[in-house]
């Protein structure tokens, strides 16, 4: 049932929870931030809530980046062809910092009319204002940052990713205490506070990943040199296949900003709970989203090695760890769900809906752990795309976001009821991810 082959696991495995690690702190800052906020006041904690939405989006998007990066440089690490990676390094970094200053401009002119697209809270939308209006200073350096970490991600250079999130946590927590509640003589600045601590952080990030690859890294060798003319027929290249990843986290990203729309006319509390939910939800799932990562890399690699027709036992490995990964998640984030909600100082009503949105929770991470990997970690490393980008696009936009707001709006159904609708996909995404694994007709040429 399971390969026998130390190196696969060795490989797989280090890298998993490496990333899961990183993942942990990466999200640990946005938990830090929702603890500390929600100790200082609830339409804090919902405003910045909203603007995190703006954030996923770019985070989708510089993630669709990052899987263009990790199709065709892992597939040229494979084959030791690192004057491609650092062509493919060139591209990715251009179109990640264009992207990140479309995010900016609208954000930064207009940030009260595009929050009062998420909700119609005033108080919350007040709230977010203060937030965005410094944390859309970071979109750039985000986008810089973890362009060069795709890079290096794709060439099995993980372990810089876990100390510069580390690095991270430990500035944001600390200017969090200061800052959020005014400590040791400070300014007690609320929202503005912890946009100030995350500004920080992500500067000092953006520091050390600089660093890394001028003086540590000697697997690609970045220069500025390198940041030069684009090689336009792999630029063409990377369009044809890196396009349609893009397109998909792009509508994903743009997506969960609508799902908080829909819970951000429900009222306060149920912005509260999605927030709790989801924040808390990020961080028991890093285990699925790490295995997804390392699998695409693995997969690649092979693929590059000329090991394609080898791969079908690996395929059926994988399936059978993410099962067991998402059941591991479902049973771990039951278990420890109302211990976490303890933490926070919020209305009974929120609490309640938080903890009902965890237990769902609990059972589509299953589906997730599967669908997402069969689908995030090897289909598109294999190199078919566009399949991607349909299967988004019809179970989102054509079936769990219309229903969604005909629960919310029309039959006025309870907020339980709405997210159960908007976390569906998960679920029905595992019978198509299944066959289109199975088939193997997803491995490509580049």
């Amino acid at each position: 049932m399971f390969v026998k082959d130390k190196n696969f696991y060795r490989s797989l495995f280090t890298m998993t929870f490496t990333i899961a690690l990183q993942n942990v702190i990466v999200f640990g800052v946005n938990l830090a931030d929702s603890l500390m906020l929600g100790r200082f006041s609830e339409e804090a904690l919902a405003g910045v809530a909203l603007v995190n939405q703006i954030q996923f989006l770019l985070q989708m998007i510089i993630i669709g980046v990052g899987a263009g990066t990790l199709i065709f440089s892992s597939r040229a690490w494979g084959s030791r062809d690192m004057d491609t990676v650092r062509k493919i390094a060139n591209i990715a970094m251009k179109t990640a910092v264009v992207l990140s200053f479309v995010i900016f401009i609208p954000v930064f002119f207009f940030p009260q009319q595009v929050l009062s697209l998420l909700s119609n809270e005033g108080a919350v939308v007040a709230e977010g204002v203060k937030y965005l209006k410094i944390i859309c200073f970071t979109y750039p350096v985000f986008a810089i940052t973890n362009t060069l970490l795709s890079t290096l991600r794709s060439v099995e250079t993980v372990r810089i990713g876990f100390y510069v999130s580390l690095s991270t946590l430990i500035i944001n927590v600390c200017l969090n205490y200061l800052l959020i509640f005014g400590n040791f003589g400070l300014p007690r600045l609320g929202a503005e506070g912890a946009a100030i601590a995350t500004m920080v952080a992500r500067a000092v990030e953006l520091i050390i990943v600089s660093l890394y690859v001028k003086f540590k890294d000697e697997k690609i060798r970045l220069k500025l040199s390198d940041y030069g003319k684009i090689d336009k027929e792999l630029f063409r290249a990377y369009l044809k296949k890196g396009t349609p990843v893009l397109a998909s986290n792009t509508m994903w990203g743009l997506a969960m900003a609508i799902q908080t729309a829909i819970l951000g006319h429900l009222g306060q509390a149920t912005i509260t709970a999605g927030s709790i939910a989801s924040t808390v939800f990020q961080i028991i799932s890093v285990v699925v989203y790490g295995c997804a990562n390392a699998s695409s890399v693995v997969v690649s690699k092979m693929i590059g090695e000329n090991k394609a027709e080898k791969c079908k036992p690996y395929i059926k490995t994988l399936q059978i760890i993410y099962v067991l990964t998402g059941l591991a998640t479902g049973i771990f984030l039951f278990l420890i769900k109302n211990i976490i909600l303890s933490f926070y100082d919020i209305s009974p009503e929120a609490e309640k809906l938080a903890s009902r949105f965890l237990l769902i929770l609990c059972f589509t991470v299953i589906g997730t752990a599967y669908q997402m990997s069969c689908l995030t970690g090897i289909v598109v490393s294999g190199g078919d795309t566009t399949f991607i980008m349909k299967n988004d696009f019809i179970f989102m936009w054509l079936i769990v976001l219309p229903v969604s707001a005909l629960f919310a709006f029309v039959l006025k159904l309870p907020p339980e009821f709405v997210f159960v609708a908007l976390k569906a996909d998960q679920v029905l995404k595992c019978p198509v991810a299944f066959i289109k694994t199975n088939s193997y007709k997803w491995i490509k040429k580049l």
